[in-house]
């Protein structure tokens, strides 16, 4: 983002997520972190207070961008996918629906909206962001509505060239692919989603206490 410093709620996750899973990987392999671990696990639970305190907007009844903000960001979809909250808890549910009512333009999501965020620092609009996209596709299937998931996974599916590649973001007017291309991000969550959607992977366990 190029819209000065914040208190982005998907960045304090995955910093969430770095610290789970150095205490996981620790606790797996067997191996020593002496005090480390210790502190490890303050911090990660620290950081978890935080977002759920600060990152979730109640008026809006949605984790949002930003801190303090009521713009939705649908990266914040990871959240039930990486263990932070359950996909049964409201918060979370509460805020698969914001971004599907808010963020979903011709069938797809967008990331955010680039005027009402006000971070970008550049001109003009954004495509439809295909991870994001997968990653409702997941959390559809979570929540139980699996009619949909399964649709909109196969919409997203329909947008590969023909040699099966899929770009960061496409534009569902001009009908082509834009931004980075191939998108190995994109790729993972396609794989991601069609294991979730076929049961063959479960979003990742809640941390020990």
């Amino acid at each position: 983002m190029r819209g000065g410093r914040k208190h982005f709620t998907h960045s304090k996750m995955m910093a969430w997520v770095a610290f789970d899973r150095a205490v996981k990987l620790v606790k797996e392999c067997g191996c020593s972190a002496g005090e480390n671990i210790e502190r490890w696990l303050s911090i990660r639970d620290q950081i978890h207070a935080e977002v759920c305190e600060r990152g979730y907007n109640a008026t809006k009844k949605a984790f949002t961008q930003v801190y303090g903000s009521d713009a939705l960001d649908a990266s914040v979809l990871m959240m039930p996918l990486i263990g932070f909250l359950p996909v049964t808890d409201e918060r979370v549910r509460g805020t698969i629906s914001a971004i599907e009512r808010e963020l979903m333009q011709d069938g797809f999501v967008l990331r955010y909206r680039p005027q009402e965020a006000g971070v970008d620092g550049l001109p003009g609009g954004e495509g439809i962001f295909l991870p994001c996209s997968f990653w409702l596709a997941d959390c559809l299937h979570l929540i139980g509505r699996k009619k949909a998931a399964r649709e909109l996974f196969e919409r997203l599916l329909t947008l590969r060239n023909d040699l099966g590649l899929l770009s960061e973001e496409y534009d569902p007017i001009g009908k082509r692919q834009l931004g980075n291309f191939p998108q190995a991000f994109s790729h993972v969550a396609l794989v991601n989603a069609a294991r979730i959607l076929t049961k063959k992977d479960e979003p990742a366990a809640q941390p020990e206490k």
